[in-house]
């Protein structure tokens, strides 16, 4: 039976260097198997016991993937739905819709933009130190809906 899971995170990369963390904030509350955090977390903490203190490493094919060179791609500046000046490492939404891919500019050469649309965490393996601050069955409302809900059961739809 899928387990609801909230923990707290430091997440560094190879070199060490912290790029996120929730200690200070509100711990992580996952579903698991839902696709809620990486896979290669998900897998890693499964079974673990509260109180549980850790180090995860997530090779990058279970975090954000490899990088795909196919998704580095040159546009027209006047295609792009960005007013104003841009910069290398300027990341943007391609679009309106929330599904719409996040893009870094890579290069700029006139008027053609180099555009990245991989993950900026893919190819990097990542590792997470890891405290399990609880763990409880999942209800069958929250297996139906496929998401953990909050400590009073509300759930936003």
């Amino acid at each position: 039976m899928p387990a609801v899971v909230s923990f707290h995170y430091t997440l560094r990369d190879p070199s060490g260097r912290v790029l996120d963390t929730s200690m200070g904030a509100q711990a992580v509350t996952y579903l698991e198997g839902a696709g809620q955090i990486i896979d290669g977390l998900d897998e890693q903490l499964r079974g673990a016991a509260a109180g549980l203190k850790t180090r995860v490493v997530v090779p990058s094919a279970k975090a954000y993937g490899e990088r795909d060179p196919e998704q580095v791609q040159p546009v027209k500046r006047s295609q792009l739905p960005v007013e104003g000046e841009l910069t290398v490492g300027d990341q943007f939404k391609t679009g309106d819709d929330q599904f719409a891919p996040t893009v870094t500019v890579v290069s700029i050469d006139g008027d053609e933009v180099l555009l990245d649309a991989n993950h900026p965490l893919a190819g990097v393996d990542l590792t997470f130190d890891v405290e399990v601050l609880s763990t409880r069955e999942a209800t069958p409302e929250e297996l139906r809906h496929g998401h953990a809900h909050g400590a009073d059961g509300a759930c936003g739809h």
